[in-house]
């Protein structure tokens, strides 16, 4: 299998996703030799509020100008999208959705089902990035991308290197089947078992899955570091690519590129 469709999921209200963040996506997609679509939501705000609330508030106006908003980032960011895509020569489609604030999970994982791959850009701590990419990973039964909006960039997306965050877990074990295309492409693979971060119950070891990889090409090399303490962000802040289980750590405070699978 190789990743030929991606999809970048694009975040309109109340903030929209970076420029820059795109431009990352883009990078990624190419890398991957993949053609490339975006999706963003056009959102109707939801609002409970009393009857007192809307004696004294304009409401119906201020809706309406949170919607506009929405629909006007939307715009924007599908037309740079669009541009940057096509002056790359990956460009797939555009689309754009109408919704309540509170659908647009659902929609998201809709249109993820029907693509190889969905990048999310997350900013650090956002709930509302989180929540999205929560839902994609765990209901879309398809790879994601969490792709950090802080990522420090020097030059072109490379797959150099691509770390596997290997616990034995099931989720660990999906994430490495779905990466395949990924790790073949990667100039260097590195498996990665965190020690003392949390328990790991089982009788195997890193390198039956190094033979594992190593019959469809891809050559390893095995590492092992203590956590010390420290979360497994941390230990991962100084990698270029990971691809493993989700964790919430790893959620709301991605350090690179992290592939997820469930």
């Amino acid at each position: 299998m190789s990743l030929k469709d991606v999809l970048i999921a694009l975040r309109t209200y109340p903030e929209p996703t970076p420029v820059s963040a795109i431009n990352d996506a883009l990078d990624l997609a190419a890398a991957l030799g993949a053609k490339i679509s975006a999706i963003a939501c056009e959102v109707t705000i939801n609002v409970p509020g009393s009857l007192l609330a809307r004696s004294f508030l304009n409401v119906p106006a201020m809706v309406a100008g949170e919607a506009k908003k929405s629909t006007t980032n939307a715009q924007q960011l599908l037309a740079a999208f669009q541009a940057a895509a096509e002056k790359s020569g990956i460009f797939q489609e555009r689309i754009s959705e109408h919704c309540l604030t509170s659908e647009v999970p659902e929609v998201l994982v809709e249109h993820s089902r029907l693509r190889d791959l969905t990048i999310v850009p997350v900013a650090e701590g956002d709930y509302l990035d989180q929540w999205y990419v929560e839902c994609i990973i765990f209901d879309s039964g398809r790879p994601t991308i969490v792709l950090p909006h802080t990522r420090k960039r020097t030059g072109s997306f490379a797959l150099d290197t691509a770390i596997v965050a290997w616990d034995f877990s099931r989720s660990a074990t999906r994430a490495v089947a779905d990466a395949m295309p990924i790790l073949k492409k990667a100039k260097c693979v590195c498996v990665l078992t965190v020690t003392n971060e949390k328990a790991i119950d089982t009788r195997r070891s890193g390198a039956e899955l190094a033979k594992h990889l190593a019959r469809h090409g891809i050559d390893v090399v095995l590492d092992e570091v203590d956590a010390k303490g420290s979360g497994i962000g941390d230990v991962f802040e100084a990698r270029e690519f990971v691809l493993g289980g989700a964790t919430k750590s790893m959620l709301s405070r991605p350090p690179v590129p992290i592939l997820m699978s469930h």
